[in-house]
């Protein structure tokens, strides 16, 4: 197996254009499609992934191919989730003409990313993707809480949205997808991709980023959704201090300070002063009167649905 895509097999801007109007496909911004049409870009991408021989590789939004191209060259396997459905239909015959030697290694999963719970053939160990602008950061976030095998991932998004899932606490940027990305993983960024290798060219620049699952997770006794909880609510008033913006949350500004100091966090900090593990403690130390209000809520809220109420 060679360990880069050899020039055959990959598109470049002339191939793309062809497929394209071979499948009568216009990019459309509701889906956030822009083709990558440069060679030694996927090249870039799938060198930076670390994409290994053994890896078995998830792609997001795989498109005409440019990027699976690369990656099924390099990988063991590779799983590719596309949502359109003549993209969807077009893509294993373009893998069968370009790569036939690779083509059983491949599968494709005609859903859409946010919903998909499973997939085909062994467990992925890496996610590769070039996301849609629009649902880059809850498709990234879904894939990483759905499949807990994917060890390594590289995505290629608008640049702002690199800089909030890679900054740091303190920064402008931090905020929920910062908070929530590191939960799951140590965060960076790797890279900047130009506007001049998609087609179309999209108005904003891309960046990439690099996540590394947590060897081990973050130590907290709340879950997962319960510290999502806080995180949502500190960032959804951030310019409130946590005293305030956690008062909803809490069920009062009193209940509020009181998680706060439990968990050794001021009750004037604001939200993007903190990290994942300050979240976690804040999680912990809502108090039982909180969680039991919380619970007959949603038992009422229950009660409603069923029509007992």
């Amino acid at each position: 197996m060679s360990n880069s895509a050899s020039p055959e097999a990959l598109l470049g801007p002339a191939d793309i254009r062809e497929l394209a109007a071979a499948l009568g496909v216009r990019p459309t911004k509701q889906r956030g499609q822009n083709f990558v049409i440069d060679a030694n870009t996927v090249r870039r991408i799938v060198r930076t992934a670390e994409v290994r021989a053994d890896d078995v590789v998830v792609e997001v939004g795989p498109g005409l191919g440019s990027l699976t191209l690369a990656l099924l060259e390099t990988a063991d396997r590779v799983t590719a989730v596309e949502i359109d459905d003549v993209l969807a239909a077009a893509l294993p015959a373009t893998i069968a003409a370009r790569l036939p030697d690779r083509a059983d290694r491949f599968s494709l999963v005609h859903s859409d990313a946010m919903v998909v719970g499973e997939l085909p053939g062994p467990a992925p160990t890496a996610l590769v993707a070039n996301l849609p602008y629009n649902v880059a950061v809850p498709v990234l976030l879904h894939m990483l809480a759905t499949f807990p095998s994917i060890e390594r991932t590289l995505v290629m998004v608008q640049s702002e949205v690199a800089d909030r899932l890679a900054a740091a606490p303190g920064s402008k940027v931090y905020g929920v997808p910062s908070v929530k990305a590191n939960w799951y993983a140590e965060v960076k960024r790797a890279g900047a991709i130009g506007r001049n290798v998609f087609w179309p060219a999209p108005n904003v620049d891309s960046g990439l980023v690099s996540l590394v699952r947590r060897t081990e997770p973050v130590r907290t006794t709340a879950s997962r959704d319960e510290v999502f909880a806080v995180v949502d609510a500190a960032f959804a008033q951030r310019r409130k201090t946590l005293r305030a913006a956690l008062s909803g949350w809490a069920g009062s500004a009193a209940a509020a300070e009181a998680a706060l100091v439990a968990a050794g966090v001021s009750p004037q900090a604001r939200g993007e002063s903190l990290t994942v593990e300050q979240f976690a403690k804040i999680a912990e130390n809502k108090s039982a009167e909180s969680k039991s209000a919380e619970s007959k809520v949603a038992e009422n809220q229950v009660a409603e649905n069923r029509g007992d109420a």
